[in-house]
């Protein structure tokens, strides 16, 4: 089957029965019936810029039609961030990406570090959480105070459409004993570094005890909304998959926000079992005990009381 055939199927799957595929294909193309019935029947092929926008216009991923070699995958990647307008255009592609998944839609994230959802937002963590990101990813010899760093607007409506998406949709996060261990470290460097007050480290650890005790209180519900697992044995990688009756998308970290995303079906149905596998493995903080849940996030909350006396004592000592 030809390249062409191969699209005009999957476009087929995405009209109602008794629609014309070439008033379809006219339309969406703004060309006439005659030339839109050529293509049909494969007597003119599609330009390049015709397919790109008819895989936009019905949401088709290039990967099942041009891969060829079932080995490789084709895979869009979000935005490079190197200024805060870059941030912004990556929230903003963020929220474009998962917007298909708004709805009756199920996420699994393999979650290295403290998922991105629950650092964005209105609170403390969430601004210094993107004064980090900018400064590890853009870098400047002149580094600003954090209490000197505003907010873009358009930051938090973008950062709020990813929260609902989360919020709405059925989520199975994997996380072990250094799921927090970055943000831990992140605070206590840039406050060593003299950027970070004495006083907004302080907040920002019972921030991160905050988030901990919401973490605990979702999982201790057992809701079917919302399913925590703890692992001791695997490395975890930020890998989310995000899931729907439609479609299936991979999101693979390249850089510290970056993602290379695909929707090639094999790929994310391997995906899929390997993530089912890890929870099989995993311990379920949802249907664990009191004593489970507390001994995990009691471990959590050690740490953060380690790193406390840690910036206390220093800021003593000064």
């Amino acid at each position: 089957m030809s390249n062409q055939d191969l699209l005009l199927g999957n476009i087929r799957k995405h009209l109602p029965k008794n629609s014309s595929l070439i008033e379809e294909i006219a339309s969406v193309l703004h060309i006439s019936y005659d030339a839109s019935h050529r293509r049909v029947s494969c007597k003119s092929k599609f330009s390049i810029e015709e397919t790109v926008k008819l895989c936009q216009h019905y949401s088709i991923s290039m990967d099942n039609i041009f891969k060829g070699d079932s080995n490789k995958v084709i895979a869009e990647k979000t935005k490079e961030i190197r200024s805060l307008e870059d941030l912004a255009l990556y929230f903003k592609q963020s929220a474009q990406n998962l917007k298909p998944y708004a709805s009756n839609s199920k996420m699994y994230y393999s979650s290295k570090d403290i998922p991105l959802f629950y650092t964005i937002g209105g609170t403390l963590l969430s601004k210094f959480k993107l004064y980090v990101w900018l400064n590890l990813l853009v870098g400047t010899e002149n580094q600003e105070n954090f209490e000197k760093f505003t907010l873009d607007q358009s930051l938090l409506e973008y950062s709020s459409q990813l929260q609902s998406v989360y919020e709405n949709a059925e989520v199975h996060e994997i996380w072990n004993d250094t799921t927090i261990n970055s943000t831990l470290q992140q605070i206590l460097y840039f406050f060593e570094s003299g950027l970070l007050s004495h006083s907004n480290a302080v907040l920002l650890y019972e921030d991160l005890k905050k988030l901990l005790q919401k973490a605990e209180e979702k999982s201790s519900k057992n809701s079917t909304g919302y399913h925590l697992y703890y692992n001791e044995l695997l490395i975890l990688n930020n890998n989310v998959l995000m899931s729907s009756p439609e479609k299936k998308s991979l999101f693979i970290p390249y850089t510290m926000l970056g993602y290379f995303i695909t929707e090639d079906e094999s790929t994310c149905r391997n995906a899929s079992e390997y993530f089912i596998h890890q929870i099989k493995n995993s311990k379920s903080l949802n249907l664990s005990g009191t004593r489970d849940r507390k001994i995990f996030f009691g471990r959590g909350h050690q740490k953060i009381d380690f790193y406390l006396q840690k910036i206390n004592k220093l800021d003593f000592e000064i």
